[in-house]
C-alpha cells in the first residue's frame, strides 16, 4: 500500500544553538499559522521518498526563519542528521485554503484547452523561479506556461480543468 502523499512545508538548513534546534525555510504562504500548531511532521527525503515521523517540542520565529527543535533532539550534533530534509504533512492536513485558492497538487493530471477549447495536454506539476511556469505534458511534448491571469484563464478544482489564452506562438515552441 503506498504511503500517503505529503506536502513539504519547511526545508531543514542547519542546526542552529546548542540545545539541538534547526533554522528551517518555510516553504508556505503562511509560515506562523503552520508552524504555531505543529506537533508532528514527516522528516522527508523526496528523492528516496525516505520519510521518518517526528514529533516537534518547540518551535519560532527570528524574522521569517523558523527555529525548530525535535523531540529527543538535544545537541548540534543530533540535529545535523535532518539538515536538507524536508519537514512535511500529509496533503490532508494542509492549511485550509481561501475559495479560489488551490494548490498545485490538487491540479495534478487536470486537463488543460486553450479558449477555443483546443486540447493541450495535462497539468504536471508547478516549476518556481522568478515567476511560477506551468508543466503541461500531451505524452509527446511538455510546455512552459506562465502562471499569470493573462493566460490562465480559468481553473476548475472540482472539474479538474484548466483553461489558457497563450500569446501566439506560445505553444509552437
Amino acid at each position: 500500500m503506498a504511503e500517503a502523499p505529503l506536502v513539504a512545508v519547511g526545508e531543514v538548513l542547519r542546526p542552529y544553538g546548542l540545545h539541538g534546534e534547526v533554522k528551517v525555510r518555510p516553504l508556505t504562504d503562511r509560515p506562523w499559522e503552520r508552524f504555531e500548531g505543529l506537533k508532528r511532521c514527516v522528516l522527508w527525503e523526496p528523492d528516496r521518498d525516505l520519510r521518518e515521523d517526528c514529533r516537534i517540542a518547540s518551535s519560532r520565529f527570528d524574522g521569517t526563519t523558523a527555529f525548530v527543535r525535535m523531540q529527543g533532539v538535544d545537541s548540534p550534533e543530533a540535529a545535523r542528521r535532518f539538515q536538507g530534509r524536508l519537514l512535511a504533512v500529509r496533503r490532508d492536513e494542509a492549511l485550509p485554503l481561501d475559495e479560489g485558492q488551490f494548490y498545485p497538487w490538487q491540479l495534478e493530471g487536470a486537463a488543460v484547452e486553450t479558449r477555443d477549447g483546443r486540447p493541450v495536454g495535462r497539468f504536471v506539476r508547478v516549476e518556481s523561479g522568478a515567476q511560477d511556469l506551468w508543466v503541461v505534458e500531451d505524452g509527446e511534448r511538455q510546455w512552459l506556461i506562465p502562471a499569470v491571469p493573462s493566460i490562465v484563464v480559468e481553473v476548475s478544482v472540482a472539474d479538474r480543468h484548466i483553461v489558457i489564452d497563450p500569446p501566439e506562438g506560445l505553444l509552437d515552441l
